[in-house]
């Protein structure tokens, strides 16, 4: 009997504890998600000497995408995140015909939320933010926050292209 009470006494401390870090854990999960696309995005539009755009909450909340910059209005079309209209991976192979660069669609894990942006990174590493449909320079880096049950962890992103998870 003892040892069961002692054992439920345990339980119903570390219960909380537990739940706190299975949070913290979710997350930061989700964080690194986003910074990773970031990260990935920009390397990638280096590599392959085309801008590419990571879109925040497009098609709707919960959802990013990176997708190649076509240099049309289909850049901030609606359904410029469908992976529907816009597959991945690209159905023509042809390094020259655009695009060919979207990457997949990522979800954030459930109940995390990330701030609606688009960021723009070139061939030589810069980025830019994307508003009211006109790229405008970075002079004070941009933050973006991921927030879940209340918590929140912000990235931010200078016009350099350093992305910063904190």
């Amino acid at each position: 009997m003892v040892v069961v009470a002692f054992a439920t006494g345990l339980m119903a401390i570390s219960l909380p504890i537990l739940t706190d870090i299975t949070q913290t854990t979710k997350l930061n999960e989700a964080a690194r998600l986003v910074e990773r696309e970031l990260q990935n995005a920009r390397l990638k539009a280096v590599n392959v000497n085309r801008p590419l755009r990571v879109r925040l909450n497009c098609p709707a909340v919960g959802y990013l995408r990176t997708v190649e910059v076509v240099g049309t209005a289909v850049d901030t079309a609606s359904d410029r995140c469908l992976l529907t209209a816009y597959p991945f991976p690209a159905s023509d192979t042809d390094v020259m015909t655009k695009p060919n660069f979207d990457g997949p669609m990522r979800i954030m894990p459930l109940g995390a939320a990330v701030t609606t942006q688009d960021l723009e990174f070139e061939p030589d590493g810069t980025t830019y933010s994307l508003a009211s449909g006109a790229l405008q320079v970075i002079a004070t880096p941009v933050t973006i926050t991921v927030s879940r049950n209340g918590r929140t962890k912000a990235i931010t992103v200078n016009g350099a292209g350093k992305i910063q998870l904190q």
